[in-house]
């Protein structure tokens, strides 16, 4: 259900087309919700039937159309319960967790290229959150600048310091990711009898 919510807080800011909800997802709410184009669409399309939202055909040029989603009334009672309603948590499903429990099975070079790659991953995902933070504070963030635009000024505040709070948890997840990692390569090397420390590529 998170998928509906993603959607309506991108509608909230202003109406949109399926085509810019893809686009915007993908740089904002995507970063914290991932869902693939092929299950905007159909979600778009229950939400609909729901009275969350409701769509507008327009037209595009001379003979093009596009279908522009607008929050209803309905929709917008439905976000802010969903905003104030307390936090259903899900079963961890940790593929990289599993796996490690399981490195005794592994050869020593399959297990160091494992953890390798992880510290590499959550390197690259520290870099792109520490720019989505420096993104946000300088007011060059587009989303934000949207949602910014539509709210009192005396909201904007609020909105960017729960903005970076948000991003500033995946950084410290990724942060805490890469020490994981290298201290899985340490343990690979005390076990065979290795005294250098290790640090992850």
């Amino acid at each position: 259900m998170s998928l509906r919510y993603a959607l309506l807080a991108l509608l909230r800011v202003g109406p949109l087309s399926g085509y810019e909800l893809q686009k915007l997802f993908a740089e904002s709410v995507g970063h914290v919700w991932h869902a693939p184009d092929s299950q905007i669409y159909p979600e778009l399309k229950r939400m609909e039937s729901d009275g969350l939202i409701t769509g507008e055909e327009q037209t595009r040029g001379q003979r093009g159309r596009r279908r522009v989603y607008h929050v209803t009334d309905r929709g917008g009672e439905d976000f802010f319960a969903w905003a104030n309603a307390p936090m259903e948590y899900s079963r961890v499903r940790d593929p990289a967790h599993l796996r490690a429990a399981y490195l005794e099975s592994a050869s020593d070079d399959a297990a160091r290229d494992f953890l390798t790659a992880h510290a590499r991953h959550h390197r690259e995902l520290l870099r792109r959150w520490r720019d989505e933070i420096a993104r946000i504070r300088s007011g060059e963030h587009p989303m934000v600048q949207r949602r910014l635009a539509a709210i009192p000024e005396q909201e904007r505040e609020r909105a960017v310091a729960f903005k970076v709070f948000a991003y500033e948890g995946l950084a410290q997840r990724a942060e805490a990711e890469i020490r994981w990692a290298e201290q899985g390569l340490q343990l690979l090397n005390r076990l065979a009898g290795e005294e250098a420390p290790v640090t992850a590529g």
